[in-house]
């Protein structure tokens, strides 16, 4: 596999508020702590471990151990929870639903970026430990996002009338899924048939895959981790004090000329039971779940905060808290629009006194597997030529290709100067006479253009077999339009090698922010 880096504006795949983040541009600096370099974990190591408690460490080990408890786990695995007893030790976390099969492909390359950044951060500080954390969106209840895959072109979809909190899904109706897969799938089968919560299911499946890197899953849907949140759950329920922070932030991003990615409501929490995630919402002196008849005062709701915190699930503004709050991390690593809507909670952070995470882009790869690497080459493009839309492409192939000029622009510049000749002659004769001069030269140059949209199109019609073969190689490797990596699953190239992603271990650099593009001979 030989690896090739793109920068990220040759992709037209980013939004210029990424993209102005990983330049560090001045005006967003407010809105974050450290850039991610290898030297700024220097100064983020000793803020987290002044502000982690060993409470709060004592609490998650216990936790975590008790998630364990019915898997078998490698000796790495052990080895880590082990370390987290300990002060010097830290995590590098990324999050994600839990979508079926994994889903996309940048699932796996989240999570190949957290292990790779441990890895990085050990060789430059050996005096600590890091270790790599996924954190499962359990309590998310958005099951339209999860629920289907895409393998070799096809999409496969998981049918299930269940509600609420995924993670509590019911994993029982997964066996006819798994006969219309191809290819060998024992993992999945495994995960789906010997475990009755799809939490489990997932649990298992990344450990199996990744164990071996002493990756760590953590489970937010967890009375014992709850309990350590019970402040951020109070404030955001009785004083409502994260709104403000987060429109003063946005207000200042959208100022500067940001558009925000995410909400903040007066209440930011969901109620948590089996089968239901509804939104909390205060309505005179009462404290409703909308869209049931489920209502308490604010006496009992401070009651069931502080006997069942578990039944409190927050949404996309207090996640992060929550995560930060309970784990020693270092920094966050998330796709383009995560970083983005991380930069607007810097405040709440402030509130308690929690260390703000290092902001990480993970790792974006593209994979070109032979059979179409071997078009590629046919097609006498380049790669990055891929990258434009395929109007633009075919555009630059039809140009590329012809035996004829079709691009006028020397004639374009000969009317001009032409023109610009009539235009002094008629200007010393009669100075109305200008106007006239302009509009026959727009007349003019736009017959050109038109003569160029014209000989464009019939030499598109020329070439209609070579851009059948680029049309095909497009469609490979950006399926539906997209990146693939948002679209097609991993085993769409681990099936057919079982190294895939030891290799994307062995490539990815998190800290080199630039595209991957990941070629097979």
């Amino acid at each position: 596999m030989h690896l090739q880096k793109i920068p990220f504006e040759a992709t037209h795949s980013f939004t210029p508020f990424f993209l102005d983040y990983i330049h560090q541009k001045e005006s967003l600096k407010p809105f974050y702590g450290h850039f991610p370099t290898v030297a700024n974990f220097s100064d983020q190591l000793k803020e987290k471990f002044a502000s982690f408690t060993v409470q709060n460490r004592e609490v998650l080990v216990t936790a975590l151990q008790q998630q364990y408890k019915s898997f078998d786990i490698s000796e790495r695995v052990k080895s880590n929870l082990e370390k987290l007893k300990h002060k010097t030790t830290f995590t590098v976390t990324t999050g994600h639903q839990l979508n079926i099969f994994t889903g996309p492909l940048y699932f796996i390359y989240k999570i190949v970026t957290v292990i790779k950044t441990c890895k990085r951060l050990k060789e430059a500080y050996p005096d600590c430990d890091f270790i790599p954390v996924y954190w499962m969106a359990s309590e998310d209840h958005d099951y339209d996002e999860i629920r289907s895959f895409r393998l070799y072109g096809k999409k496969y979809t998981w049918e299930t009338n269940q509600q609420g909190a995924v993670g509590r899904f019911n994993t029982t109706d997964f066996k006819k899924l798994l006969a219309d897969i191809p290819g060998d799938i024992n993992l999945f089968k495994e995960a789906y048939t010997k475990h009755k919560k799809l939490s489990d299911a997932v649990r298992y499946y990344v450990n199996a895959l990744f164990s071996n890197e002493g990756l760590i899953v953590v489970d937010g849907d967890d009375p014992a981790l709850k309990k350590l949140f019970i402040p951020g759950i109070e404030q955001d329920l009785f004083e409502q004090r994260h709104k403000p922070v987060v429109d003063k932030a946005d207000a200042a991003l959208e100022a500067i000329g940001y558009k925000t990615q995410i909400h903040c409501r007066e209440i930011n929490l969901f109620y948590l039971e089996d089968g239901l995630r509804n939104r909390i919402e205060k309505v005179g002196n009462k404290f409703n779940v909308v869209d049931t008849n489920i209502s308490f005062t604010e006496s009992e709701l401070r009651e069931l905060v502080q006997k069942s915190p578990e039944k409190f699930s927050p949404n996309v503004v207090l996640r992060p808290l929550y995560q930060e709050m309970i784990l020693p991390n270092l920094a966050y690593v998330g796709g383009p629009a995560e970083v983005v809507y991380w930069l607007q909670l810097k405040g709440i952070f402030e509130q308690y006194d929690t260390t703000f995470p290092i902001l990480m882009p993970r790792n974006f790869a593209l994979v070109v597997d032979s059979p179409t690497e071997r078009k590629l080459a046919k097609t006498g493009l380049t790669l990055e030529d891929f990258f434009l839309d395929k109007h633009n492409l075919f555009n630059k192939v039809a140009l590329k290709f012809s035996g004829s000029p079709i691009v006028l622009n020397g004639e374009k510049d000969s009317i001009i100067n032409h023109f610009k000749v009539i235009q002094q002659n008629a200007l010393a004769i009669d100075k109305t006479l200008g106007n006239l001069v302009d509009a026959e030269k727009q007349r003019a140059i736009n017959s050109l253009e038109k003569i160029e949209k014209k000989l464009l199109k019939a030499e598109k019609r020329k070439q209609s077999d070579r851009l059948q073969q680029v049309e095909a190689v497009k469609d490979s490797l950006f399926p539906n339009g997209s990146l693939q990596e948002r679209t097609d699953n991993f085993l769409n190239f681990y099936q057919q090698d079982s190294q895939f992603i030891a290799s994307l271990i062995k490539h990815f650099d998190p800290f080199d922010f630039r595209f991957n593009v990941l070629r097979y001979p």
